[in-house]
């Protein structure tokens, strides 16, 4: 097993050049991750262990976005997959065998696609801006129970015996900021894809964390129905 630890990626995690489009490999999936979040990924196909090399080769990101095949039926020229995801830096790669990478990455910032074209290996290329990334904002007063609930979580797996390593959640933990927050309940949350998409492409982290503490007192107040 030859184990890859990719270094400098905190220097690529920073505010994004806004308005810049450029080309970004994109690999479509059943699942939403936000910046910061923390995403393992088990890599077969050809087409993938070709870009995961050459993200590892030349340090560079890759473009996660939700499969949504029947996208492509609804206009001429829709993508089947959304138009805004996350992108991600490898922070470590495992080559376990012959056609077969583990791969733990980071999530960096949000992206919108404004076009993009399938290779012949099947690959998708999108023409892709980035979205600014949420300002750090402090949790209000009425918020706070909601990253203390978080927080509580946290130390419950922990005192549980679980390794930080292996917790859902990288460093540094933000319990005080609205984005943060939100976004880390979002990933965790049993919210369906089309309501995991629609929190990543709000603006505001404070409304994505209002919508956050409705969510889980509803699912609370249906829990003692």
């Amino acid at each position: 097993m030859v184990k890859i630890r990719v270094s400098k990626v905190s220097a690529c995690i920073t505010q994004p050049h806004v308005m810049t489009l450029y080309s970004l490999p994109l690999f479509p999936l059943n699942i939403v991750i936000f910046p910061d979040g923390l995403l393992p990924l088990r890599i077969f196909e050809t087409r993938y262990l070709d870009m995961v090399s050459a993200c590892l080769r030349n340090q560079t990101p890759f473009g996660l976005v939700v499969h949504r095949p029947e996208f492509a039926n609804e206009t001429r020229n829709a993508l089947p997959f959304t138009r805004v995801g996350t992108t991600f830096m490898i922070m470590e790669a495992d080559v376990t065998q012959v056609g077969l990478m583990n791969i733990v990455c980071r999530g960096i910032n949000r992206f919108r696609i404004h076009s993009a074209r399938q290779q012949a290996g099947g690959l998708w290329l999108g023409d892709v801006e980035d979205i600014a990334n949420d300002l750090e904002l402090n949790i209000p007063d009425d918020l706070k129970n909601i990253a203390e609930m978080l927080r509580q979580l946290v130390e419950s797996l922990l005192e549980q015996g679980m390794e930080e390593s292996k917790l859902p959640f990288v460093k540094p933990y933000k319990f005080e900021d609205c984005s943060w927050v939100s976004n880390r309940w979002c990933e965790i949350l049993a919210m369906s894809l089309q309501e995991k998409q629609r929190m990543l492409e709000l603006d505001s982290p404070l409304v994505r964390l209002e919508l956050v503490q409705d969510w889980i007192s509803d699912d609370l107040d249906q829990g003692h129905s």
